[in-house]
């Protein structure tokens, strides 16, 4: 999250002016250190024009050491655009206490978390840094002696938090809550241009791709630019939409637009493009509506591009990144549908600039008309056709989908020449590797295996086999907040890993097949409860579920501590690779 911050707090310096904004360690300057009293004296240094909020100021001693904090003196804070801030830099008194047990020597680490903002309308992420003491317990006082009614007007106690930091979607929500509209909506079309790198965006690829192909060869540069903002403006229109409903009413309408029968029938319209494609039938309105529609030009094709779009944003990409959640809580917490809208209007917008660029060269480089024209439209043709399996893959069984998949790549290997020996050599070449590796995806189907990088993997031996499988990482899953209270219940006292998962949702596989296969991470997560949480139906009950912890959709992961309490400031939204995730865990 820091990297994204600092990468668009870039992007505004360039776009506002270098002297406009402050990078964050110029804007503030904190420091502790610890007295001979053994009394912490903090104090967060702020430049000219930077404001604090006391709200977000927050002061703790980690855990594990004995000693805790017994009262904080702190400066008197002033009212500054409804929030109270300090404008000045303000010190604090921290006195700390101790247990009864407690005697000699300790380590402790002293966290001291903050926020601010500039008089210029940015307002920074928050913050975070970490001290250690060695503190001499024989001055300190023991906790049942402090008394709690010490402090001033000028010098209140304040409690310090459980939790030093508030979760990456909180944050994200807490900056729409106070920053500067523009600034907001830049963040989120930056978070936009992030999340089109992920697998949500890259089915969209072909089929924007195929969209323009298949206008045929008579399609200019224009007209492909134009085809391809249409299909973007629709895919934002439907996210906003559907993130608008979510915040407001808590519903996930990705999630109930992923019934076998719609996937069903997506799947098909898949087909029937490819088939289109491959030169059985032209794919088009009726020339009576066209006339009325176009009236005079044709804007047929336009509409047939939107209404892609706006299903393709819905049922292709069924994505939950931190950005989109945190918005969604904007709107939940807020009611506020407007900002919040805008704000996913142009993260989707930054999704789609990358399919804008790749609907104007599939325009701009469009083949003459001849083999070129019918190779190009055929190779998209199969495109089609694998996310029509890819679909399927949510719904069927994957020894179904393996098999699809085997069937379409060898047939296509074979249409690209694989065993031409008038064909051009590097055509030929990837043809026939093409036509090994699907040889094995299909033996691998019929043998057992539901790998497509490892097709052949059953062939190892048994011994192996059996040393794989116990590697595996273990879990428990749910499907209703009773079984799930059930397990916390029985597991009161251990670490808990929730997962709330999809078997349509196509981050929830990439963390499964990327982050958990992971050797380091399954080592880790062996200490900890792992409970899936199964939504792929979106029943009452599973939405009752995903309602009670405030996840819109998978993936979600949500740690427990001993007691069985929501560390809320370690929920992790979306997609995060093995190292970092590694990080998270050791956290905790």
């Amino acid at each position: 999250m820091k990297n994204i911050f600092v990468l668009l707090l870039t992007l505004s310096i360039s776009l506002f002016g270098a002297s406009k904004f402050l990078m964050p360690d110029e804007a503030f300057k904190a420091n502790a250190i610890i007295n001979s009293s053994m009394e912490i004296e903090a104090s967060v240094e702020i430049a000219k024009d930077i404001y604090l909020y006391t709200e977000q100021l927050k002061l703790e001693v980690k855990e594990g050491s004995g000693i805790s904090i017994a009262e904080i003196k702190k400066p008197k804070s002033v009212e500054h655009h409804e929030e109270m801030v300090y404008l000045e830099s303000p010190q604090f008194i921290v006195t700390l206490e101790k247990g009864s047990d407690i005697s000699g020597m300790k380590n402790i680490e002293f966290v001291l978390s903050y926020q601010g903002c500039s008089e210029q309308g940015l307002c920074y992420e928050p913050l975070s840094e970490t001290y250690s003491f060695e503190v001499d317990t024989s001055k300190l006082k023991v906790a049942s002696t402090i008394k709690s009614d010490v402090g001033t007007k000028e010098e209140q106690k304040i409690v310090a938090p459980k939790e030093d930091t508030v979760s990456e979607t909180d944050a994200i929500a807490n900056t729409i809550k106070s920053g500067n509209i523009t600034l907001v909506l830049l963040t989120f079309l930056g978070f936009g241009l992030l999340l089109a790198l992920t697998p949500c965006v890259f089915p969209m690829i072909p089929i924007i791709s195929g969209v323009i192909i298949s206008q045929g060869d008579g399609i200019t540069t224009k007209k492909a630019f134009g085809l391809s903002v249409v299909y973007v403006l629709a895919m934002a229109v439907a996210y906003t939409i559907a993130g608008v409903l979510a915040g407001l009413f808590g519903a996930n309408l990705q999630a109930a637009l992923q019934t076998p029968w719609v996937i069903y029938s997506f799947a098909g319209v898949f087909v029937a493009l490819a088939f289109s494609m491959f030169g059985f039938y032209e794919l088009k309105l009726p020339d009576s509506l066209v006339a009325k529609v176009s009236k005079n030009s044709n804007r047929g094709g336009y509409i047939g591009v939107a209404i892609m779009g706006f299903l393709s944003a819905l049922i292709v990409g069924p994505c939950v990144a931190a950005p989109l959640a945190g918005a969604l809580v904007y709107i939940g917490q807020t009611g506020d549908a407007v900002l919040g809208g805008l704000a996913l209007f142009f993260m989707s917008i930054g999704m789609g600039i990358p399919l804008i660029a790749v609907g104007v060269s599939a325009g701009r480089f469009m083949p003459k008309p001849g083999a070129w024209m019918t190779m190009v439209t055929a190779i998209f043709g199969v495109m089609m056709l694998f996310i029509a399996v890819w679909m399927l893959e949510r719904v069927v069984d994957e020894y179904v989908t393996m098999l699809l998949y085997a069937m379409l790549g060898i047939g296509f290997a074979i249409y690209l020449g694989a065993f031409e020996r008038e064909s051009h050599i590097f055509k030929r070449s990837v043809a026939l590797i093409a036509f090994i590796y699907f040889v094995a995806l299909l033996i691998g189907a019929l043998g057992g295996s539901t790998s497509m990088t490892k097709p052949l993997s059953f062939l190892k031996s048994g011994a192996s086999q059996t040393q794989v499988v116990t590697k595996e990482l273990e879990y428990s899953k749910v499907k209703s907040i009773a079984q799930l209270d059930e397990l916390l219940a029985k597991h009161k006292g251990k670490k808990i890993m929730l997962d709330f998962y999809a078997s349509w949702c196509t981050s929830c596989k990439e963390l499964e097949n990327v982050t958990f296969a992971d050797a380091r991470v399954k080592a880790k997560l062996s200490e900890f409860v792992f409970i899936k949480a199964d939504v792929t139906e979106n029943s009452q009950e599973q939405k009752a579920m995903s309602k009670k912890y405030g996840v819109f959709g998978p993936p979600a992961l949500i740690f427990f501590d001993t007691s069985s309490t929501v560390m809320n400031s370690k929920t992790i939204i979306g997609f995060v690779g093995p190292d970092e995730f590694l990080a998270h865990l050791n956290q905790i």
